[in-house]
């Protein structure tokens, strides 16, 4: 597929915003992946051309928080490595799931989502250096195994996963959330990146149009979580989760 300088901006443009909103919240291949397909891209081939971008943006995020002092690399890649088999399995599993009932069953995770991080506020009272107990640091381990293999066989709407078990389950404060989170992906994504590459047709050309816009939009997205800490996160959070929740269920 060659693409036309039309192709290209509108590429770039939805993978900021996409880049942005997965940072900070979720949702982003909501966007990029019907925006490839709408280009002419199978789904399974836009689903695996998407793990491009999806890679360089949280790339890009990981070190955009580093450098502003936000990092925990021990217990991001002992995550991490929970979400590995997951992911590979996921990957494997294919890219089938379509249609009316994924609609349904993904705006089922963001109400349940929503209503979670609504309601239990709890967290948000404790200080960025929280430990998280054994327990705590357990259960949040074995989810990520789920949480690895959503990512890995769809992709869409992992950030609404991650995000309650690293908040709720690990008792992390938003902004060491989602820096866990960009970890988490980019590692998992390197892995199913493999996968689709070996078995699906991946554009690459189409690919690293939208990862110039995912990694300027994760830059952004890490930027404001540090800065504007969990009040933006939450209202971003909130904006998205509803609107998709609209989408996928009426205009899905």
């Amino acid at each position: 597929m060659e693409l036309e300088l039309w192709q290209g901006a509108l590429l770039v443009f939805v993978g900021t915003v996409g880049g942005f909103l997965n940072v900070m919240a979720g949702g982003g291949s909501l966007l990029t992946v019907p925006v490839m397909v709408f280009l002419g891209l199978p789904g399974p081939v836009a689903n695996g051309t998407n793990r491009i971008a999806i890679l360089a943006q949280n790339l890009t995020a990981v070190v955009t928080f580093a450098r502003r002092g936000f990092r925990d690399f021990r217990l991001s890649l002992s995550l991490a490595a929970c979400a590995l088999p997951g992911a590979v399995i996921g990957a494997l599993v294919g890219t089938q799931l379509e249609g009316v009932w994924f609609n349904r069953a993904l705006a089922m995770i963001m109400v349940g989502v929503m209503l979670v991080m609504h309601f239990d506020r709890g967290n948000s009272q404790r200080p960025q250096d929280y430990q998280p107990s054994r327990r705590q640091l357990i259960n949040g381990h074995l989810l990520m195994v789920g949480a690895g293999f959503w990512g890995g066989f769809i992709q869409l709407g992992v950030g609404f996963i991650l995000m309650p078990i690293l908040n709720r389950v690990m008792g992390l404060d938003l902004v060491r959330t989602n820096m866990h989170k960009c970890f988490i992906i980019a590692t998992y994504t390197i892995a199913a990146l493999a996968v689709f590459a070996s078995q699906v047709e991946i554009l690459w050309a189409v690919g690293l149009a939208l990862a110039v816009g995912n990694s300027f939009g994760g830059y952004l997205g890490a930027h404001f979580t540090v800065s504007k800490g969990e009040s933006l996160i939450r209202l971003v959070l909130n904006i998205v989760l509803v609107g998709f929740v609209i989408k996928l269920l009426f205009f899905g």
